[in-house]
């Protein structure tokens, strides 16, 4: 069931230019008759002059709207200069009202470039479906054409230009919730490394559980990369690395370590690395992103820890990983566990918690009860201290950095960080990042 429509005349054929109210009549019409109660929520994009009056502009449309009463309070146009400025505020709309079904009614030479757009702007989350606005010779009749299946992909160039649009659109839009915020450790030497951990402001995410710095984009989710992209872009001018040798692990919550400069698997939680100017990440929305420097080999490391990678040992991995490929001492090695998800919200069924229990009955709290509490940084301390990682080169909640403590319980501060167990399945992310200065 479409939930929504949108009626594209941004770029009209100059001969259907002046017969603009005339191509919208109609095509209010036709959704009218085919649609039941309750309508759909009908969007009219058009182009905006530069200079032009919005306001002036839009009252051009009053008369092709006001009969149309079954849809008037479903009905919006939308002006911009640009074609993805009008998408991406759509979008909006469409997120506004958590609509994920949109016919797209739009001229027959506009259908390639739209699923551009659409590709770009949007994700898997979204259904759309074209039709073609097709008018007669005499300007006068408008008929809507069968769905339009996809043909020859456009050329490269203009593919090109269509996202140098969407990037410097997006590359104007004013960061939300405030600036962009590093989290540091003093255990790190900032002479040797450059890293830190991210937080949710000063990015241009604006659904509430992604906003606003998200840095992952899934199928799942509305965040679309395009977006997650312009947000580590401003990151990386924050921080300072190359967003160019930027590197993130590829997930599959179990123990793979990637070593840069050697065949990539597939997926893999921990990453680590020694060549210069090349940053490394985790990502963390609940699960720990856990950083490991050697100042002495000078090599570095990124890891995803969540629970489950926590019991299969992934941070110890990273660890062993480190002293096969660059010869490191383990006793060199510093650990910083990043943001995560306390003892104090997240449980787990009690199967799942006797697998901590065996590690140390310190890292469950309530243990007796269906679903007890799990400190999965208090396992990884001790999973790493057993590994012969030195208690004092590890930073967590139960060692306080005397400047700054960066291991807050995710869940517990919805104004700094994302939360999966918070949020739910739309939820935002964060990462750890961490490279070696030239």
């Amino acid at each position: 069931m479409v939930e929504a429509v949108l009626i594209d005349l941004f770029s009209l054929p100059p001969n259907l230019q002046n017969n603009i109210q005339g191509l919208l009549c109609n095509t209010l019409e036709t959704i009218e008759k085919c649609f039941s109660i309750p309508a759909p929520f009908v969007y009219v994009m058009c182009r905006q002059r530069q200079g032009s009056e919005r306001n002036g502009e839009e009252e051009s449309f009053l008369p092709a709207l006001s009969d149309f009463q079954s849809l008037k309070k479903r009905l919006e146009v939308v002006r911009s200069l640009t074609t993805a400025a009008a998408l991406y505020t759509i979008k909006q709309r469409l997120d506004e009202k958590d609509l994920s079904i949109i016919k797209v009614i739009l001229p027959t030479l506009r259908k390639d470039l739209m699923k551009v757009y659409v590709d770009h702007l949007f994700t898997a989350v979204y259904q759309f479906e074209f039709e073609d606005l097709q008018v007669a010779s005499d300007g006068e009749n408008l008929q809507i054409a069968e769905p339009w299946s996809e043909g020859q992909a456009l050329p490269t160039q203009d593919v090109a230009l269509i996202r140098s649009e969407i990037q410097m659109y997006l590359e104007s839009l004013p960061s939300l919730k405030g600036e962009l915020t590093i989290l540091r450790s003093s255990l790190i030497p900032d002479d040797i490394f450059l890293h830190g951990f991210t937080t949710r402001m000063g990015g241009i995410s604006y659904i509430p559980t992604l906003s606003s710095c998200n840095l992952f984009s899934s199928s799942k989710r509305r965040d679309p990369q395009v977006v997650v992209k312009e947000n580590l872009r401003r990151l990386a001018n924050a921080a300072g690395f190359n967003l160019e040798t930027f590197h993130r692990v590829k997930i599959d919550h179990a123990n793979a370590v990637c070593v840069m400069g050697k065949t990539e698997p597939d997926s893999y939680d921990g990453i680590v690395t020694n060549q210069k100017g090349v940053t490394i990440a985790a990502p963390g929305a609940d699960c720990i992103p856990v950083l490991f420097a050697d100042p002495v080999r000078k090599a570095c490391g990124a890891a995803h820890s969540g629970w489950k990678g926590t019991l299969l040992g992934v941070s110890m991995a990273t660890v062993n990983a480190m002293v096969s490929a660059y010869g490191c001492n383990v006793k060199d090695i510093l650990v910083v566990l990043g943001p995560s998800v306390g003892p104090c919200c997240y449980k787990l069924p009690h199967e799942s918690a006797k697998e901590f229990h065996r590690i140390d009955p310190t890292c469950v709290r309530q243990f007796d009860s269906a679903s007890p509490y799990i400190d999965i940084r208090r396992a990884t301390r001790i999973l790493l201290e057993s590994g012969g990682i030195l208690p004092e080169n590890i930073q967590d909640d139960s060692v306080t950095d005397q400047n700054q403590n960066i291991t807050f319980c995710t869940a517990c501060h919805p104004d700094r960080f994302f939360s999966h167990f918070r949020d739910g399945s739309n939820f935002g992310t964060q990462i750890g990042f961490i490279s070696i200065k030239d």
